[in-house]
């Protein structure tokens, strides 16, 4: 067990990308992200970096420069947040399907309008089938060690894949929390040097990324489905890794008390640390209920899932973004497509909570708990479909 040190989480990310002897940064500031490219900029001015931090006039050019470098061989690491990751949609798109093993730190903000530059999870959800990797962290600790575990499972030959570590702006990007940096040495055994599946040369010229044709596209994308999923293995065996070296364990799905619940919360981001206490809290008063906090998003762990809910009779699902004019939230609808194909009969209760930054307290995940609760008994439920909390009517 290291020192533990005050640190702001953003902070602590761009450390983590120093650790990782990341090559090159390419960012454009946008709240709540800025002050992890602010720190990283200040660590290569001041020489403790040695790496390129390029200055660019937009995020669609920030992605686009680290496509350049991921290409031309180099460890490479952006961020940012809401209206900066819908104007890199487009590149989203390019870096995945050229197989570029690039990291992104996503600090999670409402997208506009109206503008809002408050925590929700609608900016990552818009961006859900972009074909990267995707983690959620509950706290800077997992923040950090995510960013690290992020640069090995994106340049492993199986998976050399782009990947999005999520996590709540303002929420977590800005407070102070108790932190253990591994040490240098300790990463260097950790994480290796890059050594890219291919890469630009100007002494061996080749293409990468050249046009598609009807004939190869398809089977292009299939092998990009079968990367992601695969990766799961690569992801699995880095945490096994990651625990031997630094003591935490790091799972698909993190649970507590599901293994004889009868309502299990379900949950992505920092909300789960305040579920994880009120779910306490109900245990306390004898109530069976759980808490399972989705860590990684894509590619979603199916099999972890269902072995986390196998005894549950009724899930709660909470979401943070909205999918208008769709089923539900987009975390819902993922697992209730999941139950039905899995011949699962399972009820699912759908909340949508917390949306541009609306505090969700303690008596409101107290509140979705009674219920559903209610519902599980053979109470009808006010209405059909999800149930935005906090609305005002």
């Amino acid at each position: 067990m290291g020192k533990l040190k005050g640190m702001e989480v953003s902070i602590a990310i761009a450390e983590a990308v120093k650790l990782a002897r990341c090559d090159v940064i390419s960012a454009y500031p946008i709240t709540p992200q800025t002050h992890v490219v602010e720190h990283l900029s200040e660590l290569v001015a001041n020489g403790e970096l040695d790496a390129e931090f390029i200055l660019v006039e937009s995020e669609h050019s920030a992605l686009s420069a680290c496509v350049g470098a991921s290409a031309a061989g180099a460890r490479t690491f952006t961020s940012t947040s809401a209206q900066g990751l819908a104007l890199m949609h487009e590149i989203l798109f390019i870096a995945s399907g050229l197989r570029l093993p690039i990291v992104m730190a996503l600090a999670n903000r409402s997208l506009s309008a109206p503008l809002s530059i408050w925590n929700d999870h609608s900016d990552t959800m818009a961006e859900r089938d972009c074909g990267w990797i995707q983690f959620f962290v509950e706290n800077g600790q997992e923040a950090c060690d995510f960013t690290i575990q992020a640069f090995k499972i994106a340049e492993n030959p199986q998976v050399s894949l782009p990947v999005i570590i999520n996590f709540d702006g303002f929420i977590l990007s800005h407070m102070i929390e108790p932190i253990e940096l591994p040490s240098q040495e300790d990463v260097d055994r950790f994480l290796p040097p890059f050594e890219p599946v291919r890469k630009l040369d100007v002494s061996k010229p080749r293409t990468i990324g050249p046009v598609g044709i009807p004939e190869i596209y398809t089977e292009a994308h299939m092998a990009q489905e079968n990367a992601i999923r695969q990766s799961l293995e690569v992801i699995l065996t880095c945490w096994n890794e990651w625990e031997r070296l630094c003591g935490r364990k790091y799972e698909p799905v993190a649970t507590y008390g599901t293994e004889d619940a009868d309502i299990v919360f379900v949950a992505q981001g920092a909300l789960c640390e305040s579920i994880r206490t009120t779910v306490k809290k109900l245990r306390g008063e004898g109530e069976k209920v759980g808490i399972a906090s989705i860590k990684l998003w894509r590619p979603f762990p199916d099999l972890h899932f269902l072995k986390v809910i196998e005894k549950a009779r009724l899930i709660i699902v909470v979401d943070r973004a909205i999918s208008f004019g769709g089923p539900g939230g987009p975390l819902a609808s993922e697992i209730k497509g999941l139950l039905f194909d899995k011949g699962k009969n399972i009820k699912v209760v759908e909340f949508i909570a917390g949306l541009g930054g609306r505090n969700v307290s303690i008596g409101d995940i107290e509140g979705m708990y009674r219920k559903a609760k209610g519902i599980l008994k053979g109470e009808k439920a006010k209405k059909e479909g999800f149930e935005i909390i906090g609305l005002r009517v």
